[in-house]
């Protein structure tokens, strides 16, 4: 057997489970896990790590290499078998993290490419004789801070979060000189990656799109931007906290 059926994986687990009458907060509970992170077991989207295989296997009554093939063997396993089905595992971890690696590219260069677009959008301004005073506190900031913590965000966060924030209620996230705290938000792996979408995605649009919509604003409505410029800043550049938290929510 070369790899692990994570749906036949996940159906034996759930039978096991309820065998032993446990609910999956009670079996989260003994590996020191989150709920949600054995729901996904079951439901076949991800696999434990390989660490909590054997307490899993001891917490259900069944060998590791029964657990990982999906059924109870009517035979000892041979040690070849045991060795296919764990390097399976480790394999399918593997997989994870190239499938991240390879979502993290894709965002690096869209970084670079609206990054450009944004650039050049104000370059463009600055051509039609709008002065650098009348950009500095609107369109030269936002695209300074957007593109300051979209590098950040595309280049450095990583794109899974340790085990204990899966076990704890935590909303703050670290690294380096960067800080982020979603106050009132659980951060875990069920919503980190939609959460990193949301907030790239966010910034991503406003570092391309914002030149052009307050060049828009300010020949359309001749103006209006006069007391106003220091609020669409602000949204501009706070506003990607709304849509994390409605997807946070979502997938907490």
């Amino acid at each position: 057997m070369n790899g692990i059926d994570k749906e036949r994986f996940g159906a034996f687990l759930a039978v096991l489970r309820k065998e032993k009458g446990l609910t999956q907060r009670a079996l989260a509970e003994r590996l020191y896990v989150s709920d949600k992170a054995v729901s996904k077991w079951e439901r076949g989207l991800s696999l434990p790590d390989v660490a909590l295989l054997t307490p899993l296997s001891e917490a259900l009554g069944v060998g590791v290499a029964e657990l990982l093939r999906g059924e109870r063997a009517e035979r000892p396993l041979e040690t070849a078998e045991v060795d296919a089905l764990v390097s399976g595992a480790l394999h399918l971890g593997r997989e994870e993290e190239l499938w991240l690696d390879r979502r993290k590219k894709g965002w690096k260069l869209s970084y670079l490419l609206c990054a450009l677009a944004g650039l050049v959008e104000t370059g463009m301004l600055l051509a039609q004789g709008f002065g650098w005073e009348a950009l500095a506190e609107t369109v030269a900031l936002v695209e300074g801070l957007s593109l300051l913590f979209g590098a950040w965000l595309c280049f450095f966060v990583r794109e899974s979060l340790p085990g204990y924030y899966d076990e704890n209620r935590i909303s703050f996230y670290g690294d380096g000189v960067f800080r982020m705290n979603l106050a009132g938000l659980r951060l875990n792996n069920s919503n980190w990656p939609h959460i990193l979408a949301a907030l790239r995605g966010w910034l991503l649009g406003t570092a391309a799109v914002f030149p052009l919509l307050w060049w828009g604003i300010w020949t359309l409505w001749p103006g209006t931007l006069q007391g106003l410029e220091g609020g669409l800043s602000l949204l501009a550049c706070l506003g990607m906290f709304l849509p994390a938290y409605v997807v946070g929510k979502r997938y907490e």
